[in-house]
């Protein structure tokens, strides 16, 4: 996960982007200056659904993630599923470098100056930054990325309003 994707429709406008996360295949990291020997999963939330309420929400998401995201499909493992994947097929939205919002590779100086001026139609950016660095905590997952980038952007001054 990165907060390579530009936003001008969300957390920036245009001219002006602010940075959303995106999940990257781990040979796409290179470029942004650190080691990524020891990233092999990406922590989130997985979310099941009956069939007719996925078609519903596909189309919902399709549209939502149209400014530079591809849908995919990816197994998922949970904390306590070593050997096999849990789900098989979890949709997945990624940002792909061919995008015209891809803004990669960044470094985490320059992602947190970007997240901490932008502010779009659903908010300043660093609000989306703190509630994703906040859930991450939650679920005890590890995402050293994030958890950098949120210390940096708080040490410039934004707070929640």
């Amino acid at each position: 996960r990165r907060f390579w994707q530009g936003s001008t429709d969300h957390r920036g406008l245009p001219g002006a982007p602010g940075l959303v996360a995106t999940l990257l295949r781990k040979d796409r990291l290179e470029g942004d200056g650190e080691d990524h020997s020891g990233e092999i999963f990406c922590w989130g939330m997985a979310y099941g659904y009956d069939h007719e309420e996925s078609v519903r929400l596909l189309q919902y998401l399709d549209f939502r993630e149209k400014n530079g995201y591809e849908r995919t499909e990816v197994d998922v493992w949970t904390a306590h599923s070593d050997a096999e994947p849990r789900i098989r097929g979890a949709v997945l939205y990624v940002a792909t470098p061919d995008n015209y919002e891809y803004c990669g590779p960044l470094t985490n100086e320059a992602c947190a100056k970007q997240i901490a001026g932008s502010v779009g139609p659903s908010g300043p950016n660093f609000e989306y930054l703190y509630n994703l660095a906040d859930a991450l905590r939650h679920i005890k997952a590890e995402d050293p990325h994030v958890y950098d980038l949120d210390k940096r952007v708080r040490d410039i001054g934004p707070t929640r309003e």
